[in-house]
């Protein structure tokens, strides 16, 4: 906002402002009240807070105001649509600023791909922040599309859009010291660095700290959310469609009397269908209310906090200077929203999405390329007890057991209980790929693929028999990646994710009917309604999450 005379009048009462939203119950972030105030609003910022006229006024009496809020780490590409869609869709829930990290494209294609990600979102209706991929690929020795090491992140210092280095999930990089690893620390020590802690002692997580990181969003307990705050970290309380760490963290906050200053609210992935039922942020706010915190904290939780850690000086509080992004709400308990405001103009919450006209780079299709996979391949001997990745509902963390699993001739035999899962490269035709035995999937005469697969998106299949497996593999290749579902030898679903195999242009309506259907019959074949098939599918090859996953060099021990 550039300060002028017109606006020192208008904030001095001496001017009418253009916009002045009248005699609601405004949030004071900084004292922790409620004030029935007026809000002046000129060129899209706030001007002034208390007893206002302006040229256009809204009366907005009995009503509450707070800071629009902030989403503080997520990945668009896992709602598979355009990410100005899902900026569009949780724009309607209040969430206006994204913290956005893009290394799913980042491990597809590169700079290329997140290239994509800042050109798509550019006139979104939001403010979309994006941190640089730090662990491309997530560990060394993946098979992934791209590397990105510290001479490659430093082209994305200069880009606007860049607001620091994103999840540092090389937790061992940075305790050892590895010097590509510490290379990109030093060049993004003018930013904030995200973290990605799980399963680190008190002494390592003191030792990774050290190196600068600032955040973390994996915390499943509050005890270690206690101790990570302890430690100096921001700690963003996650609830997406697979992961569901809310209800323990703030449980573990409102018993212990903790106060929430390190705080905030983030979902990491979440699809559009989830955003729509239940809300974005808004969501996390209502159910943080609901367990018994405060208000006023879960609103500042939201927005305070995040915008305080990433050092965005307008956003966060309603106050001179600050962008007009407010959340007009009916109550403040329900989390009701009546109106959204973005840089000083209502929102229409009810408009459609229009499809993004921006041409596809050619780069970023078909890139999907396993050459003549065979049937042969998903073999695995088995000779006695065998490792077998078991799912955990709602989470994402895995467990390792070892089981004796049913085999016929010294070859794993699935079942509806073992599963087969495989991981396929699908980048340069290399012909590896690893096999596994999962359980607590319990796929029933069929088989699904997909090339969403965290964090190096190869092919991932999972059935209870190899010739389903096959047909899913053959498909997903014609269609340039996405999810296939196959039940007896035929093709009962199917979403092509043409752009990365990780997105599609179509608009939301179309992906939701499709997953939908594919969920449905996910759930007929066996699948417990615990888990979203697809979500809880594409992290099991995610190698920084324990315990267990599968990769193209085999099953490993994370």
């Amino acid at each position: 906002m550039k300060y002028t005379k017109e606006l020192s009048n208008i904030a001095q009462g001496l001017e009418k402002a253009p916009l002045v939203l009248k005699g609601a119950h405004v949030l004071d972030v900084g004292n922790e009240v409620w004030d029935v105030r007026d809000i002046a609003i000129a060129d899209g910022y706030i001007v002034g807070v208390g007893d206002y006229e302006g040229i256009k006024e809204i009366d907005y009496s009995d009503k509450y105001i707070v800071p629009a809020f902030i989403d503080a780490h997520l990945h668009l590409e896992s709602t598979l649509v355009n990410p100005r869609e899902l900026v569009f869709e949780a724009s309607r829930e209040g969430t206006l600023t994204y913290i956005v990290d893009p290394h799913e494209a980042g491990n597809v294609a590169g700079i290329k791909g997140i290239q994509y990600m800042i050109d798509e979102t550019r006139e979104a209706r939001g403010d979309v922040y994006v941190m640089a991929p730090s662990c491309v690929p997530a560990i060394p020795g993946e098979d992934n599309g791209a590397l990105l090491d510290s001479k490659a992140l430093t082209e994305l210092l200069d880009n606007p859009a860049i607001l620091g280095l994103a999840e540092v999930m090389d937790c061992y990089g940075v305790i050892g010291a590895d010097p590509d690893m510490l290379a990109k620390i030093d060049a993004y020590k003018g930013g904030v660095l995200d973290g990605h802690i799980i399963g680190l002692s008190q002494k390592q997580l003191a030792a990774y700290r050290l190196a600068g990181i600032t955040t973390n969003h994996e915390c499943i307990t509050y005890e270690d959310a206690r101790e990570q705050v302890r430690q100096g970290l921001y700690v963003w309380i996650r609830e997406g469609s697979a992961a569901h760490n809310l209800e323990a963290i703030v449980k573990g906050i409102i018993n212990s009397g903790s106060p929430v200053e390190r705080y905030g609210f983030c979902t990491d992935d979440k699809h559009i269908e989830d955003i729509r039922r239940e809300g974005h942020i808004s969501y996390n706010i209502r159910r943080a209310i609901e367990l018994g915190l405060m208000p006023i904290k879960a609103y500042k939780m939201a927005s305070t906090y995040p915008a305080q850690c990433y050092d965005l000086r307008d956003a966060g509080w309603i106050a001179p200077g600050y962008k007009a992004n407010l959340v007009v709400l009916d109550d403040e308990i329900t989390v009701s929203i009546c109106d959204v405001i973005y840089n000083g103009e209502i929102v229409d919450r009810h408009s459609e999405y229009h499809k993004s006209k921006r041409p596809v780079p050619p780069a970023l299709l078909n890139t999907i390329n396993i050459g003549d996979f065979k049937a042969s391949q998903l073999d695995l001997p088995i000779d006695g007890p065998h490792a077998v990745i078991n799912i955990i509902p709602g989470q994402i963390v895995t467990a390792k057991t070892e089981e004796i699993v049913p085999s016929e001739n010294g070859i794993f035999k699935p079942n509806s209980e073992f599963n087969k899962i495989t991981c396929i490269e699908r980048y340069k035709a290399s012909g590896r790929n690893g096999v596994g035995v999962l359980k607590g999937f319990n796929i029933h005469n069929g088989a699904i693929a997909t090339s969403f697969a965290h964090d190096s998106h190869n092919l991932i299949v999972v059935g209870d028999n190899d010739t389903d497996m096959m047909i899913a593999i053959e498909r997903i290749k014609d269609i340039g990646g996405g999810y296939v579902m196959v039940e007896n030898g035929q093709i009962i679903g199917e979403l092509a994710l043409e752009i990365m195999g990780l997105i599609t242009n179509e608009p939301h309506d179309i992906v939701d009917a499709k997953v939908a259907h594919m969920k449905e019959k996910a759930y007929a074949m066996g699948i417990s309604k615990d888990l979203d098939p697809f979500i809880n599918l594409s992290f099991l090859a995610l190698t920084v999450i324990p315990a267990i996953r599968v990769t193209t060099k085999g099953v490993v021990e994370c």
